[in-house]
């Protein structure tokens, strides 16, 4: 078998079987990929809105599966190949339906992956149930994955923070369907592709968890959303889609997406690793003694300085952190925002400002 070069691919659209092209790609060699595999809708007759119109589901053939074997079958096989191309500190994201998205995890974790999050993709604007025999169906998943419990993924926290108005980002996410001018449609009007994503659920996707240069992959790759979106973000992409009328769509819309030119625009927040600090440098230095008595921040809970820079309390000793979990009844604890002293006011001010006052003196900017 010809091993096909991802650098040769790189930035192109496949007109292909996503698994036959997969098993030729080169191994390991993907920083990130993002599925969105047939849903299995197993539609039965199409439905009629109130005023007996009639809605575009998707009756495609892609979509269509003889049953849940074949279809488990089909999604174990492309799953297979992408772990193959996926490096091994690499992570994927496979969004589906509650028609599809329990299964997908189940063959997920059978394969080996390590599952990070699920996210809940909350539509503001999704189409009603015009039957009235259920829930409206307002979201979908995103399961995000790595290779491996060891696999160092990226994740980009403080550049989601940013984007979240300077809050921690949720898993649940409010993104409207895709529509408007964003919508590719044909020269009759109609859409193109049924389940077009939205920009800006790739937006996130690639900004949380690729950097500048990365490669992505997309083998359900439609009318080009990844493309476009990696495109214009500065991330490296790789389209692999078998029906040449999508292949055609997404081309004309990559084409026409302009990438951010400058430089200084692709960057992204990124916490600045830190020169590690131990506690038992504070001591060292005189800023706290053996003996000085630590609280937690409503004063409720006291540990004392031991000459090493442990904690005791009840004759148990241990790091700062270790003693701030057993207090606490917690696996871990950051000790360096839980403990507190007291200054010559009798206020509680954190020892974390003792570390930074540390660490501007041993390292000067």
């Amino acid at each position: 078998m010809n091993i096909t070069r991802t650098k040769n691919i790189l930035n192109t659209i496949i007109n292909d079987d996503c698994i036959k092209m997969m098993e030729q790609m080169e191994e390991n060699s993907i920083d990130v990929i993002f599925a969105d595999p047939p849903y299995n809708l197993q539609l039965g007759d199409g439905l009629i809105r109130p005023d007996n119109t009639v809605v575009s589901g998707v009756f495609e053939e892609w979509d269509s599966f003889d049953s849940l074997a074949a279809y488990d079958d089909y999604t174990r096989r492309w799953m297979k190949a992408a772990r193959r191309v996926l490096k091994e500190d690499g992570s994927i994201w496979v969004i589906g339906s509650y028609h599809n998205i329990f299964r997908v995890g189940y063959i997920l974790q059978d394969l080996g992956f390590w599952i990070l999050n699920d996210i809940i993709w909350n539509k503001t604007n999704p189409m009603p149930n015009f039957k009235g025999t259920r829930f409206t169906n307002a979201h979908e998943t995103l399961i995000w994955a790595s290779k491996s419990p060891k696999s160092k993924y990226k994740f980009n926290y403080e550049a989601m923070k940013a984007l979240n108005d300077d809050t921690q980002m949720r898993s649940d996410w409010q993104i409207p369907l895709c529509t408007g001018k964003e919508r590719i449609k044909g020269e009759d009007g109609a859409k193109v592709h049924p389940t077009q994503k939205p920009e800006a659920l790739l937006y996130r996707v690639l900004m949380s968890s690729s950097d500048v240069g990365d490669v992505v992959l997309d083998p359900f790759f439609g009318t080009g959303t990844t493309g476009a979106v990696a495109k214009k973000i500065g991330r490296n992409f790789i389209g692999i889609e078998r029906d040449a009328t999508y292949v055609k769509a997404a081309q004309a819309r990559i084409d026409a997406v302009e990438r951010i030119a400058d430089n200084e625009g692709l960057e992204f927040s990124v916490k600045k690793k830190q020169p590690r600090i131990p506690f038992g440098t504070v001591v060292e230095r005189g800023l706290l003694s053996a003996g000085d008595v630590l609280y937690d921040v409503k004063g409720n809970k006291s540990a004392t300085i031991r000459s090493d820079g442990t904690l005791i309390v009840d004759g148990e000793g241990g790091s700062i952190h270790q003693v701030g979990a057993r207090l606490q009844n917690l696996p871990a604890c950051n000790g360096w925002t839980y403990w507190h002293f007291e200054d010559k006011n009798k206020k509680l001010i954190c020892i974390d400002e003792l570390r930074e006052q540390v660490r501007s003196e041993i390292y000067p900017t």
